[in-house]
């Protein structure tokens, strides 16, 4: 008998390539990445994008996953370092001629001391189950018994905000970005 895929356990390094696939799959339309990854290769570079920031995310965060890694959910700590030199270079290399565009791009300040709620994504073959609200709750859970109780995120996906509020983010700002997606950003106190 095989464990539930809502069975919801820590990631680890042998996860980070079906972790990364299953972002991959998640946000192949998603208008953040859509606009900030360049179309030639496109499947490609989310995949190793995804996998490079869940990396660093599994060494300075909290990496769950469902037991199948069909679902994936990310957080960061306040005061949480940026990628390595070796890790930035390759996310540079894999942005290509995107990458001034999206580094330039300003969005507002995240809420002090915050977690950042870094990435959700469930492959779209479970999509609509409640594996992302499963993956949400026990990450929640984790953040509201730290000693910094708040998370912020940002999404460019309207269909998100209304997962996100029903479980207590609002909306704290919305950015439109010139020729390109409006971004939603949203924190909670827990």
């Amino acid at each position: 008998m095989s464990a539930s895929p809502k069975a919801i356990r820590e990631a680890t390094t042998a996860d980070i390539p079906a972790a990364a696939a299953t972002l991959a799959a998640a946000f192949a339309e998603y208008p953040w990445t859509r606009w900030s990854i360049p179309s030639e290769g496109y499947e490609s570079r989310l995949r190793e994008l995804q996998a490079v920031y869940l990396a660093h995310a599994l060494e300075h965060g909290t990496v769950l996953v469902s037991e199948d890694v069909s679902g994936v959910i990310a957080v960061l700590p306040p005061g949480c370092p940026e990628p390595t030199e070796d890790k930035q270079s390759r996310v540079a290399e894999l942005m290509g001629d995107k990458l001034m565009m999206v580094f330039g791009t300003e969005l507002p300040a995240r809420l002090p001391d915050s977690w950042d709620l870094a990435t959700i994504g469930v492959h779209p073959e479970h999509a609509g189950k409640g594996l992302g609200s499963a993956l949400l709750l026990e990450a929640l859970s984790r953040i509201a018994a730290s000693e910094h109780p708040r998370v912020s995120l940002e999404t460019s996906a309207a269909s998100n905000v209304a997962l996100y509020k029903r479980h207590g983010f609002t909306v704290t700002h919305h950015t439109q970005i010139a020729d390109g997606p409006e971004v939603h950003t949203m924190a909670a106190e827990l």
